[in-house]
């Protein structure tokens, strides 16, 4: 599925060079302990979703449901609600005559303005997705979307053009959908919103794009698997003790996460929140950076390459030797562009990745680089719980509790206050 390496020479020996051996082998048996411990307990809720499992069925169902009613699907949720589904659907975003899928994850009064604009009430369905069934963005959304198809032409039932996705329980956006009429998929209690992109939260809208739920989780599985019965060499193990040790021995604080495809730059986006939101606590945590290759070799390279050295750098690539157009010969001759001569735009991203990673290498950065063998629902899927497992096994080592968030519900209070002082 996909393979990690840390360029010319092995970790184990750039461990050395910088002096962590010891370091890094007592993070890794501290990590490799929490893995088997894991495993002894079947792995944690989001890493159990199963290609076979009984929420397959209600999501075809659904899934089903909407595609047969709608042109387009608004897709109502922020954070771990929306990310996941937008990092999933980026591999479907070239197939055409699909449901167009819209994310307005970002609360924003002029996209919503404009995306009303666009769509055709009578031919939209929306999606909305709260793990609390409280998030004031989506229910402020929600109400906006109900008004706007109710005032236009719409189906008989009202709805018909709603599906919900909330925890059981009395729930103000569960409520809502009862009160419409509207079919409601349970959250799964067990799994927190940044880490249910292989739950339904993220497999319904990926059902909806036409892509394989099935080899999301297939693929989820396989990377399971190997996480429980080869820890000392699973990706997610061995990235969070070299990242620990990074951090406590030489001034690690930032995490870059940079593939070298389009489709994986949502990913970046939900690898931001899930590595932030679970690790940035007590006073502890690295911040997690986003780029995208080979674009942001143009933009933030010289910060990665000149600026302080203070980032464990992780290239995402999908081999692409003769991959894409092939540039002609002759043209790229009379400009003086020899080196182009016969070459593919696969070609180009390839060198482009190794000389970039070979040159932070050559300025003493952390590099490590995982290859994916071709850009599926099976590798992103395995991508996601690898990440996810990552994130968890990290947060052990760090000694702190991955799955709360204390610090922004303080926001969410304040703004409450805010809206209720306001004069309408």
């Amino acid at each position: 599925m996909f393979t990690y390496s840390f360029g010319k020479e092995s970790l184990e020996a750039q461990v050395e060079v910088l002096g962590l051996t010891a370091a890094y082998e007592a993070n890794l048996a501290k990590a490799v302990a929490h893995a088997r411990a894991l495993a002894a307990d079947g792995l944690l809720p989001f890493a159990r979703q199963a290609s076979n499992g009984p929420d397959m069925g209600p999501i075809a169902a659904a899934s089903a449901r909407i595609t047969a009613s709608c042109d387009d699907l608004i897709v109502l949720g922020t954070g771990g609600s929306s990310l996941g589904a937008q990092a999933a659907i980026a591999l479907a975003r070239f197939n055409k005559g699909k449901v167009r899928i819209h994310t307005p994850d970002s609360l924003c009064p002029f996209e919503m303005d404009l995306l009303f604009r666009e769509l055709n009430p009578r031919r939209t369905h929306v999606l909305a997705v709260s793990k609390s069934g409280t998030t004031a963005e989506t229910l402020a959304q929600l109400l906006a979307c109900r008004s706007w198809i109710e005032s236009g032409e719409h189906a008989e039932n009202l709805g018909d053009h709603f599906t919900f996705v909330t925890e059981p329980g009395e729930r103000p956006l569960r409520t809502y959908g009862e009160k419409l009429g509207s079919p409601i998929l349970d959250h799964p209690t067990d799994v927190g919103g940044r880490f249910s992109v292989l739950t339904n939260v993220g497999m319904l809208p990926v059902a909806v794009s036409g892509l394989s739920v099935e080899a999301f989780r297939k693929g989820a599985e396989e990377v399971c698997e190997d996480f429980m019965t080869n820890p000392e060499t699973a990706t997610a193990v061995v990235g969070a003790a070299l990242t620990q040790t990074l951090s406590e021995h030489k001034g690690i604080t930032q995490v870059l996460i940079m593939p070298y495809a389009e489709s994986l730059r949502a990913f970046t986006r939900w690898h931001g929140q899930l590595w932030a939101e679970s690790l940035g606590k007590d006073g502890l945590g690295t911040t997690p950076v986003r780029a995208v290759g080979p674009v942001d070799q143009h933009s933030q390279l010289q910060l990665f390459l000149d600026g302080p050295n203070d980032k464990f750098c992780t290239f995402i690539t999908i081999p692409s030797f003769g991959k894409g157009p092939r540039i002609d010969p002759d043209e790229a001759k009379a400009y003086g562009l020899d080196y182009m001569a016969g070459r593919t735009i696969g070609d180009t991203v390839t060198c482009q990745s190794r000389a970039t990673q070979e040159t932070l290498r050559a300025k003493d950065r952390t590099v490590r680089e995982i290859v994916i063998d071709a850009l599926s629902e099976e590798n992103l899927g395995g991508l996601f719980v690898s990440f996810m497992l990552e994130t968890v096994v990290t947060a052990h080592l760090m000694g702190i509790n991955a799955f709360d968030q204390p610090a922004v519900e303080e926001g969410k209070i304040l703004t409450r206050q805010y809206l209720n002082e306001l004069e309408i």
